[in-house]
C-alpha cells in the first residue's frame, strides 16, 4: 500500500520557520494532488495548503504570505515551507496525497501519520 513518510517539525520560536517534507511510495499511478492539513487541540482538521500536479497552490487564509507548498513528481515528495512562525500554527500536521491506485486505476486518499509543529517561546 501507500506510505506517506513525513518529516520537519519539531520545536521552534515564534518568528521562526521549519520546513516540512512528506514523501510518498508504494504502488501508485499518477498524484493528482498533494497538501497539508493541521489540526490542534480541541480543533477540526483543517487544510493548510494544497498543490495540484500543474502547480497551482491553494493556502488557507491564515496561512498565506507565510507558507509556501511546493513538489517534486520526480521525487513523490511535497514540501511546505513555514515562515514567521505563530503560535497559533502549534499544530500536528498531515500530508494527504489523492492519487490514482495502479491496480485499478480508481481514485485514492492516502494520509501520513502526522508530525507535531510547535511554536513556543
Amino acid at each position: 500500500q501507500v506510505q506517506l513518510v513525513e518529516s520537519g517539525g519539531g520545536l521552534v520560536q515564534p518568528g521562526g520557520s521549519l520546513r516540512l517534507s512528506c514523501t510518498a511510495s508504494g504502488s501508485m499511478f499518477n498524484i493528482n494532488v498533494m497538501g497539508w492539513y493541521r489540526q490542534a487541540p480541541g480543533k477540526e482538521r483543517e487544510l493548510v495548503a494544497n498543490i495540484l500536479r500543474d502547480g497551482s497552490t491553494n493556502y488557507a487564509d491564515s496561512v498565506k504570505g507565510r507558507f509556501t507548498i511546493s513538489r517534486d513528481n520526480a521525487k513523490n515528495t511535497v514540501y511546505l515551507q513555514m515562515n514567521s512562525l505563530k503560535p497559533e500554527d502549534t499544530a500536528v500536521y498531515y500530508c494527504k496525497i489523492s492519487y490514482m491506485d495502479d491496480l485499478y486505476r480508481r481514485p485514492r486518499d492516502s494520509w501520513g501519520q502526522g508530525t507535531q509543529v510547535t511554536v513556543s517561546s
